[in-house]
């Protein structure tokens, strides 16, 4: 295997408040963040942590990334001082659509008033690498910064890239993530147009009456660090990321590949990297959008690439507690694996109640499911699969 990449720190924002720890214990709870048809982070105020200056330079996707990235560092033990040479420090922040709030407003005041009264900062709080500037600038890092642009697989691309940073010895520490806040009537309006998101306001997942996803917003953000350096600093380690995989479907700029033949070579890419075999992983977090075609398209990648060890998998969906953050949703959603891996449980996929006789794998519907290995650390995948055919699969191993 190639360096052991360690989590040590995780931070999240999300429709179910403050924190990684409430994110998953409201979601082991059956909690919803959805209301009106959207999944907003109500709870949310920048304000309360930055001031009236910072917070009108930054777009609120960039706020979410500030915040969920201050947990992750406190948590992993950096205190506000860098542990590691900061030019060995990369930040790699993903989003599906960056600053859309900062453009609608702009362009309604160029219409309404006039070039005259643009911002300035249009452009700088738009800019869909904004959030991985904004950590730099705030914490220091001074190793490669860049932005995945993925999609719905950005955040989950943003991880596979810090990884892969780790691993060719570019960087000690890699921090990590994905934001996203495009809760906007425009966006609302496009999605309904192709006719992506629930009419019910409900995300039922694998559900025989799933009708679409539900739009959130949020952010994840890890802190990655190479294995010796995490040990010699003295760091607790969370898990660890043991395989990645990647593949594109080249089919449709946004439906899957029906077969879902491209995803299912990621998913054996990841566990081929992990250095495991198929029978070996004990729980995934799927993308489980709740869209009749991606629902059926990964059900079908992971009977591919798992063999007949795909009926016995517990399969759930975060996005049936949050609603789906776009450019977010890979980081949370593999934050939310890390908790799981640590707590030996796979949380519900919430509304799973009325089986579709073609997805017939083992979805958790009913409470959280006991996750248990004797003889070898837990290991779960968690799966993201963007517009574009843009697939991404992390393999992540318990540490204890």
């Amino acid at each position: 295997m190639s360096d052991s990449v360690l989590i040590t720190g995780v931070g999240a924002v999300t429709p179910l408040g403050i924190g990684a720890e409430t994110l998953f214990d409201g979601w082991c709870a059956g909690e919803k963040g959805f209301a009106d048809g959207v999944a907003r982070c109500d709870s949310f105020d920048p304000t309360e942590f930055l001031s009236i200056k910072e917070a009108r330079r930054a777009d609120r996707f960039v706020q979410l990334a500030i915040l969920a990235c201050d947990e992750a560092l406190a948590q992993a033990g950096w205190n506000g001082e860098m542990p590691f040479d900061p030019y060995r420090v990369t930040c790699i922040i993903g989003t599906g659509i960056g600053g859309i709030d900062t453009l609608e407003r702009q362009h309604d005041i160029y219409r309404e008033r006039g070039p005259a009264a643009c911002s300035p900062l249009g452009i700088p709080l738009l800019m869909s690498n904004a959030a991985a500037a904004a950590l730099a600038m705030r914490h220091g890092f001074h190793g490669y910064g860049s932005a995945a642009v993925s999609a719905c697989a950005a955040g989950a691309d943003a991880v596979a890239a810090g990884v892969r940073m780790i691993r060719a010895g570019d960087a000690d520490a890699a921090i990590v993530g994905g934001a996203e806040s495009a809760i906007s009537p425009f966006v609302q309006a496009a999605f309904d147009s192709m006719g992506a998101m629930s009419k019910t306001g409900t995300s039922r997942p694998f559900d025989a009456r799933r009708d679409g996803f539900v739009l959130g917003e949020g952010s994840g953000v890890l802190v990655l660090e190479r294995e010796s350096a995490a040990l010699g600093r003295g760091a607790t380690a969370l898990a660890r990321i043991t395989g990645i995989g990647t593949s594109s479907d080249a089919f449709h700029l946004t439906a899957p590949d029906p077969e879902g033949a491209p995803a299912a070579r990621a998913i054996e890419c990841a566990v081929a990297d992990a250095e495991i075999g198929a029978a070996e992983i004990d729980y995934v977090n799927a993308h489980g959008t709740g869209t009749p075609l991606n629902d059926r398209a990964e059900t079908q990648a992971l009977k591919d690439s798992l063999g007949t060890h795909a009926y016995d998998v517990p399969v759930s969906s975060t996005k049936s507690a949050i609603g789906h953050l776009l450019g977010a949703a890979g980081a949370v959603e593999a934050i939310a694996t890390v908790l799981s891996l640590q707590a030996q449980i796979a949380p519900p996929t919430l509304e799973y109640e009325v089986p579709d006789p073609e997805l017939d794998l083992d979805y958790v519907g009913d409470g959280c499911r006991e996750l248990s290995s004797s003889d070898r650390p837990l290991t779960a995948i968690s799966n993201s699969f963007g517009f574009g055919g843009h697939n991404v699969v992390l393999a992540i191993q318990a540490t204890a």
